[in-house]
């Protein structure tokens, strides 16, 4: 499914205009899915542009019965004020009692849900377009905006950054959109990332200058202070300063046909922040019928879960409930930027306030200076059989002669221990190469030239691997040794039982291996010798490791 973007926010748009109401009342966005489906990811991204939910139904007997599992979507999506409009065209021929039902159903289906404030209001056939409710017309949209509803709760003001800023004697200017919020000049803001602090004193909206500007508009601000403030920052109040975090629990609705894997790095959109993200927990899958949490290890096309994540920076957010702007957040998928999933974001984890980074006195450089060479990773990956660990121990031997410091990482060996709880599924998988990648980030760090011998079948998690430990640090070595001469050489006997059935989740076999298009050396092992291949390793190993 392909989710665009609003260029100003950040945020999923899809709120075509014959759909999106603006109102004395707030925003409302007319969804015919309700009625037709259960695709939650897409209304989720109508429920990201609206304020609040009309559902328009029909005073028939099939109407009340499929009401309650509507109306768990909706509460799921973080709607918190529902208008239910029952449409009665059937009203000659249906006693009241068809109304009633209705609203009874309501009554007993809003109870467990987090709903602020529902409430149910007649709408008779129009005699001019009878049987036609489908689109807002101008009597609906009169009709709505004459409701008493309760008011909304005001928001932070967010202020979402879109260009570096530009500074003039002793003054700065900063481009972006109040995504949420006031604003005027005067207020003191904050930056969330940095915590600078600075006076608003010029503003300049779409029409020219402005003293105050309210939300959904792009803005230029003129602060009184040179300050430190990046392309995406995002700015608030500094009486109502923002949160940010690196792990927060959010709900999630998977919209690609890939499933979702714990530990898998992932890119994630946030307003105007990116970067890397992970699932740490899958805690469960929300049943869309009932309402019921049942288990689940990975993430399939159109589930709805509840997780954790963890970010490799600090990102401001907020609660999903509270700011859309900041609670609404994308999955992408890295190598081809496809969007993966939707999410809204919960409330971060009181973990990541308690646990701060310890300063140490002896550096990596140092350890290094001491070793007399700089650390390395040599990452070998391949299919079983491949010669990953023939090659990778007689490097090290090689290392070793030389006087190098150096540790080998071995897959088989690696399982009998620290991964004894892992089989050999997808996320068992991921997990597998995310332990090794943060222990070789250690090694690493310890000064040490690391080898690991892995299959690493998946482009994702070694492109991970690589980003973790660093460009410079990395050495991805291919050993492309066909699958034939693989299965041919057979040394644990595991092809044989694959192809009898008994293993059925070989890489080769049973699962893919996704061949690098880019490593830094290919071995072919059929055609190599070792020799030779530990000569071309050294070659270029030798030559960045030097101190």
């Amino acid at each position: 499914m392909s989710i665009p973007l609003d260029d100003a926010t950040g945020l999923p748009s899809r709120a075509l205009p014959d759909r999106l109401l603006r109102t004395t009342n707030g925003n409302f966005v007319f969804s015919e899915r309700i009625a037709s489906s259960l695709l939650i990811n897409e209304l989720l991204i109508d429920a990201t542009n609206a304020e609040w939910a009309v559902v328009i139904v029909d005073d028939d007997q099939r109407s009340a019965e499929l009401l309650s599992s509507r109306l768990n979507i909706l509460s799921i999506l973080g709607i918190k004020h529902l208008l239910l409009v029952i449409y009665t065209p059937h009203l000659s021929t249906s006693p009241e009692s068809a109304y009633d039902a209705i609203t009874l159903e309501l009554s007993r289906a809003i109870k467990p849900l987090e709903f602020k404030s529902a409430q149910a209001l007649r709408l008779p056939d129009d005699p001019k377009t009878p049987g036609n409710v489908a689109l807002p017309s101008s009597g609906l949209l009169t009709w709505i905006e004459s409701i008493n509803l309760p008011s909304m709760v005001d928001e932070k003001t967010v202020f979402i950054i879109h260009q570096s800023p530009q500074t003039s004697a002793g003054s700065q200017q900063c481009s972006g959109y109040l995504a949420s919020g006031t604003l005027k000049i005067g207020d003191e803001i904050r930056v969330t990332r940095s915590g600078c602090k600075a006076i608003v004193t010029g503003l300049i909206g779409p029409q020219g200058d402005v003293f105050e500007a309210n939300k959904n508009t792009s803005l230029a601000l003129t602060l009184d202070a040179d300050i430190k403030i990046e392309a995406d920052d995002v700015i608030s109040l500094a009486q109502n300063p923002l949160e940010s975090t690196d792990q927060f629990q959010a709900t999630l609705v998977w919209t690609d046909k890939e499933p979702g894997l714990i530990g898998r790095s992932y890119e994630v959109q946030l307003a105007n922040q990116v970067c890397n993200i992970s699932i740490t927990n899958l805690k469960h899958r929300i049943n869309l019928d009932t309402l019921a949490h049942e288990a689940k290890t990975t993430i399939e096309y159109g589930d709805v879960v509840v997780c954790t994540l963890a970010t490799t920076d600090s990102l401001a957010t907020a609660s999903y409930e509270d700011n859309k702007a900041l609670g609404t957040f994308i999955l992408k998928e890295h190598l081809t930027q496809r969007p993966l999933a939707l999410g809204m974001l919960k409330h971060s984890l009181r973990r990541a306030d308690n646990v701060h980074a310890q300063a140490l006195t002896v550096t990596a450089q140092e350890r290094s200076t001491l070793n007399g060479h700089k650390g390395k990773v040599i990452w070998f990956t391949g299919l079983s059989g491949s010669g990953k660990s023939t090659l990778a121990n007689a490097l090290e031997v090689a290392l070793h002669r030389l006087g190098h410091h150096t540790y080998l990482l071995d897959g088989d060996n690696i399982r009998q221990g620290l991964n004894k709880d892992l089989g050999f599924t997808d996320a068992d998988r991921v997990e597998n190469i995310r332990r090794i990648s943060e222990v070789a980030k250690l090694m690493l760090d310890a000064g040490l030239i690391v080898m690991t011998a892995f299959i690493s079948p998946f482009a994702q998690e070694r492109k991970m691997a690589r980003e973790l430990i660093g460009e410079n640090n990395f050495i991805e070595v291919f050993v492309s040794t066909s699958l034939e001469i693989c299965e041919a050489r057979d040394v644990k006997g595991l092809y044989k039982k694959a192809r009898a059935g008994q293993l059925p989740n070989l890489t080769g076999v049973g699962s893919a291996y996704e061949a690098p298009v880019a490593a830094n050396i290919e071995i072919d092992t059929a055609e190599d010798s070792v020799d030779a291949g530990i000569e071309k390793i050294l070659s270029q190993l030798l030559s960045t490791s030097r101190r």
